[in-house]
């Protein structure tokens, strides 16, 4: 095993926690304007969305390639894919390192078979097509292991938002998850 982070505790990199800083508030400002634009341009065309939550998940259903394919990204590939990523690569090899390429595999197959079909129907999360055709009851049923996933994936967001304030701040992990637990939400 390679190890690549020392155990002595680091001091206080200004640089870097500044960068952090920037960079949380430009996607929260992001974040923002998008909606704003989003709700002046639903105003300009005078359609009628169904409630202010679903339209700010979905942006109004009006995203292009672009952008659509910038915001998959964002959404899969967060700090704890990067961190796990590194860590397989460093630990045990590009070959082991299995995620970018299933990631992509997934996400391709999951375009081409299931997007447009999905976006005709409307359907928000990929359990409404199984909740559609089992019941409510089987729905629920199938939320069981994705709401497990969504806890679990949350965690490791945490952990590397943690590592990354770890490593510019010099605090150790605990505290370090800590805290960006509590300032992620």
């Amino acid at each position: 095993m390679v190890d690549v982070l020392d155990d002595e505790k680091g001091e206080l990199n200004v640089v870097g926690l500044v960068g952090l800083i920037v960079f949380y508030l430009l996607i929260f400002f992001a974040g923002i304007l998008s909606h704003k634009c989003l709700k002046r341009k639903s105003a300009e065309d005078e359609k009628q969305v169904d409630t202010d939550t679903e339209d700010m998940m979905l942006a109004g259903r009006d995203i292009n390639y672009f952008v659509g394919i910038f915001t998959m990204t964002a959404t899969w590939v967060g700090g704890g894919y990067i961190n796990g990523t590194a860590e397989a690569v460093i630990k045990k090899g590009l070959v082991w390192c299995q995620a970018p390429f299933c990631y992509a595999i997934s996400l391709t197959l999951g375009g081409i078979f299931f997007a447009r079909k999905m976006r005709e129907r409307r359907f928000v999360t990929m359990l409404d097509p199984l909740q559609n055709k089992y019941g409510n009851p089987l729905g629920a049923l199938f939320y069981i292991p994705a709401f497990s996933g969504e806890i679990l994936w949350s965690a490791s967001i945490l952990a590397a938002l943690g590592t990354s304030l770890r490593v510019i701040c010099g605090l150790e992990d605990t505290p370090s998850i800590i805290i960006s637990a509590i300032n992620y939400y």
